[in-house]
């Protein structure tokens, strides 16, 4: 059988096994080309305890137990060192020096230099022992004939104490990382040493964990695997690991004794973040020799506490405040066919060592197994925790996004405690703005949630505050530099960095009170930008500028956007049109993004902010167009749709359902839609709700009466009675500048008399109490003698010569108008015909 030993950082795995002859073998796998090497072999049944090889693989470390202790004992060796730790010269196979004789076990592990650096002739070697020390060699060889490689001096191996006195230590062989705990007073100390290209070492790390340690037995973690002493040891110390993320996460995880039967506890102490969460899982019934320890695994973005036969519980690293944005699997959902048992380790990210089995395997998250739980699950925790995991984890693509759009749309009314809506603009916002600077996603929200007040079935969490990490370096780049990243903004309290709508929101409900929305709604922007000068307004000019200047931005992006939107907009019948609201909202958000940047990224350049904001809004109006048009492409929806001569399918009350949700998330962030999308909302709301449902929507904001629409509606359709009266209800709810607009479109006597009422009302407020001084001048006027009505037509005729006009540019609108106007509707009353 063969067996795992150690795997170093280049990917190489180093195994043993015995040949026929009861020989030790030690072989060499290649993860990269698949190939197989034979490095060493005694000719004798040895117990291997650990192996490692250089980067050069010019020299092999072995540590291994030369007798058992009945061995000792029955063939009076007590002289005899028990352990035995090697340095060979295999380049090719030559001289062995003994580095160790003693009887208390040694671990070897060899340190590599940085990907790409050409080979050394300096090898440095760390040595772990038992007796709670840990010591580096430094060994020099040099090339003799036929490319003989040997250890340069026959002396004694220069040697530096690293560490002394520690009771657990984990080797991370990636970054070339030593985790270690020292026991002090009543708590435990987490430090960590890096070890240099440059033969350098230092301490950069010290962290007080709140953990008992049992000091009387020495814990390695990674390095290497002996079946049988770390199964020993395992029983006797704390099951402890430490992880680190790319973002620059840095988790401490610990499986905790319990005094309930059937309940597992589990600590992760979030250094990065300031806190620890402990979790209490009650088991279903199960025998308690079946009980055994959680085991860990380091998948980057998430840290995995797996008990097989029980429950997977996938914890956010970057995001662990939220308890729904971890996700808790139990039953087949939580079964790994090949991991069955706790004797597990994650010697690097996404990676997994079966000691049992002496198996590597490369473990990851499913997205399809991820979309089929979404899609089954019924519970807002577990939907919450694999929507943020598809949306974050997995780089977008089109496939995955089209399936997340197709499971909102069709369980927008079975989430109760968050709206996916939200969260999938949020998050894909997130996504695919962070990776363009650094620390942006700090002060980007990735949630629409404030808080959480759901509860995991079957989980107790309780959350600590602790101390944050000391660091200690000098230019570093990298991990430390992202991790120092991390603790600072938890020092300057992190939740309050991330970008809010809750000032957008208020500064937006002022603009209403004070009807600077309502002059904005159906006026042309620079008309308003004239009518804003002639008020005496609370907010400086300067101010206003700054979102007049933000909204023209804004036109810009709208209008050009991504080469997605052109194909978007054949298949959505958007309209290209001004929405001077929707501008005003974008300037806002704009400035007050901006300006939340500002101040956060001052060393990036006010350039590269400008660009940011607006590479924001052009995302935030592209989710919404691919929203859209996946749900215009599900549903078979063509784009000439927009007509009003028969009544919406069901398709179309679908899609018109699934737009009044997008208006409800928009107005419930503040975000601003696309130009044309209340249009098309309004079309598909004429074609598929009855009357009164359609006007409810009207009064209550929910549906926005638009030139485009409501043009369309007055030309399209026929003076039927059940068209006028939709008209008529329209009309009497059209704002008055918009009314001046698209009332001439309606050639009907109900909206001539109405045209006629708001004329005459508007010049009879415009005379007031004045007189009329000059005599009133002859007119042609309709032969009928009815006094008061020529009365009041040769008041309005004087009033317009005294230049006031409300409807200059309609030109049949004037008293004359009025006179026929009222006529009409009077012998109509009276059931007479009108010549």
């Amino acid at each position: 059988a063969l067996y795992v030993v150690n795997v170093e950082r280049n990917g190489k795995v180093i195994y043993t096994w015995k040949g026929n002859q009861k020989n030790t073998h030690i072989g060499l796998y290649d993860l990269q080309t698949k190939q197989n090497e034979h490095l060493y072999m005694f000719e004798k049944n040895l117990h291997i305890i650990s192996c490692s090889i250089n980067n050069e693989r010019t020299l092999l470390a072995v540590s291994f137990c030369q007798y058992t202790e009945e061995e000792r004992a029955s063939q009076h060796l007590q002289s005899v060192s028990k352990y035995l730790t090697l340095l060979i010269e295999i380049h090719p196979i030559n001289n062995v020096r003994v580095l160790k004789a003693v009887d208390s076990c040694v671990r070897v592990q060899f340190l590599y230099p940085v990907e790409g650096r050409n080979a050394s002739r300096e090898s440095r070697l760390l040595l772990v022992s038992e007796d709670k020390y840990i010591e580096q060699f430094d060994i020099h060889v040099v090339a003799e004939e036929e490319h003989k490689v040997v250890i340069e001096k026959s002396g004694q191996l220069p040697r530096a104490k690293v560490v002394d006195d520690l009771v657990w230590a984990q080797w991370d062989m990636m970054e070339q990382r030593l985790f270690y705990i020292v026991p002090k007073e009543s708590k435990s100390t987490l430090r960590c040493v890096q070890f240099y290209p440059d033969e350098n070492f230092n301490s950069i790390l010290e962290s007080h964990l709140d953990i008992a340690v049992n000091d009387t037995q020495l814990k390695l973690v990674n390095f290497g695997y002996d079946y049988c002493q770390d199964q020993d040891v395992a029983s006797k110390s704390l099951n402890l690991q430490v992880f680190t993320s790319k973002a620059g996460g840095l988790c401490v995880c610990c499986s905790l004794v319990s005094d309930t039967p059937h309940e597992i506890i589990y600590s992760i102490y979030f250094l990065h973040k300031g806190y620890n969460k402990t979790f209490t899982v009650s088991l279903e019934r199960t025998e308690s020799h079946q009980l055994k320890e959680v085991a860990f695994m380091n998948l980057d973005y998430y840290v995995a506490a797996y008990l097989p036969g029980q429950f997977l519980h996938l914890l956010n690293v970057q995001h662990p405040d939220l308890l729904c944005y971890s996700l808790f699997l139990t039953g087949e959902d939580a079964r790994i066919d090949t991991l069955q048992n706790c004797s597990i380790r994650s010697p690097w990210v996404s990676a997994v060592l079966d000691c049992d089995t002496g198996s590597l395997y490369n473990v990851s998250i499913s997205d399809s197994a991820l979309l089929q739980l979404l899609q089954r699950s019924k519970r807002d925790c577990e939907r919450l925790a694999a929507l943020h995991c598809a949306l974050l984890y997995f780089q977008h693509t089109e496939d995955l996004e089209m399936q997340i759009i197709r499971w909102i749309s069709e369980n927008l009314s079975t989430c109760h405690s968050f709206d996916p809506i939200q969260e999938f603009i949020i998050a894909s916002l997130y996504c695919r703005m962070c990776p363009e600077t650094q620390n942006l996603d700090k002060l980007l929200p990735y949630t629409s949630l404030h808080d959480w007040i759901g509860v995991v079935p079957g989980v107790i969490c309780a959350t600590d505050i602790i101390s944050l990490p000391v660091l200690e370096f000098q230019n570093s780049k990298g991990f430390w530099e992202k991790l120092n990243s991390n603790l600072e903004s938890v020092k300057y309290a992190e939740p309050h960095l991330h970008y809010h709508s809750n000032m957008l929101r208020r500064e937006w409900r002022n603009l209403s009170e004070e009807n600077i929305l309502f002059g904005l709604l159906f006026c042309s922007f620079w008309d308003f930008c004239l009518f804003t000068k002639q008020r005496e307004e609370r907010r400086t000019t300067a101010y206003l500028r700054n979102i007049f200047e933000n909204a023209k931005k804004y036109v810009l992006v709208s209008i050009i956007f991504t080469p997605s939107y052109i194909a978007q907009a054949r298949l959505v019948p958007l309209f290209e049109e001004e929405d001077y609201q929707q501008q005003l909202l974008m300037g806002l958000m704009v400035a007050q993004l901006k300006d939340h940047l500002m101040r956060h990224l001052q060393y990036v350049g006010k350039k590269k902010i400008d660009q940011i904001v607006l590479d924001y809004v052009a995302n935030l109006l592209n989710l919404v167009h691919r929203i859209m048009k996946e749900v215009w492409r599900r549903y078979q929806l063509h784009s000439c749709i927009f007509c009003f001569d028969e009544r919406g399918s069901a398709g179309e009350f679908a899609v018109f359902h699934i737009m009044s949700r997008i208006l409800e998330a928009a107005n419930g962030m503040c975000m601003p839609l696309p130009p044309g999308f209340h249009t098309l909302h309004l079309g598909l709301g004429v074609r598929c709700l009855p009357l009164h449902t359609l006007l409810h929507y009207i009064d209550n904001g929910i549906l926005q009466l638009t030139e485009t629409c409501v043009k369309k509606l007055l030309k399209d359709l026929d003076d039927t009675e059940q068209n006028e009266k939709l008209k008529f209800s329209i009309v009497m709810r059209l704002p008055e500048a918009l009314g001046q607009k698209v009332r001439q479109y309606w050639n009907h006597p109900i909206n001539a008399n109405l045209i006629a009422r708001k004329y005459v009302k508007f010049l009879l407020e415009k005379l007031g109490n004045r007189q009329c001084s000059r005599p009133i001048p002859e007119r042609p006027s309709v032969p009928v003698e009815f006094l008061p009505l020529n009365y009041l037509t040769n008041i309005l005729a004087e009033i317009e010569n005294q230049g006031v006009h409300p409807y200059e540019k309609q030109d049949h609108v004037n008293a004359r108008f009025v006179e026929e106007t009222a006529l009409k509707h009077t012998m109509a009353l009276l059931g007479l015909e009108y010549s």
